[in-house]
């Protein structure tokens, strides 16, 4: 059963960055596709970007140009850096993921914290 661990939340001021980590356990990261999302308070939650096998990545309007997903093999994760950022950024910031094969059920992470305020 893979199981998910999300870390790298953390408190910061608008136009600051942070390396949120999706870690694996129970799996392979390099075997699933894996998505960021995020839930800001009051809101739907927000789908954020997504790397598929290798380097193929997908990334929502709102977070292009200033967040990155990225494999970190030897860790057994998947990253999203994020620059520049500002308070509509806040919120839990949840992975999944989705074996590239397309069958099996879909994993969740239960998040990490990021606030952005002066």
């Amino acid at each position: 059963q893979v199981q998910l661990a999300e870390s790298g939340g953390d408190s910061v001021q608008p136009g600051g960055s942070l390396r949120l980590s999706c870690a694996f356990s129970g799996g392979t990261s390099s075997n699933y596709r894996v998505a960021w999302f995020r839930q800001a308070p009051g809101k739907e939650r927000e789908y954020l970007a997504r790397i598929w096998a290798g380097r193929t990545t997908n990334y929502a309007d709102s977070i292009k140009g200033r967040f990155t997903i990225s494999r970190d093999n030897t860790a057994n994760a998947v990253d999203l850096r994020m620059n520049d950022l500002k308070p509509d950024d806040t919120g839990v910031y949840i992975c999944n993921a989705e074996h590239l094969s397309g069958f099996g059920e879909t994993f969740w992470g239960r998040g990490t914290q990021v606030t952005v305020s002066s």
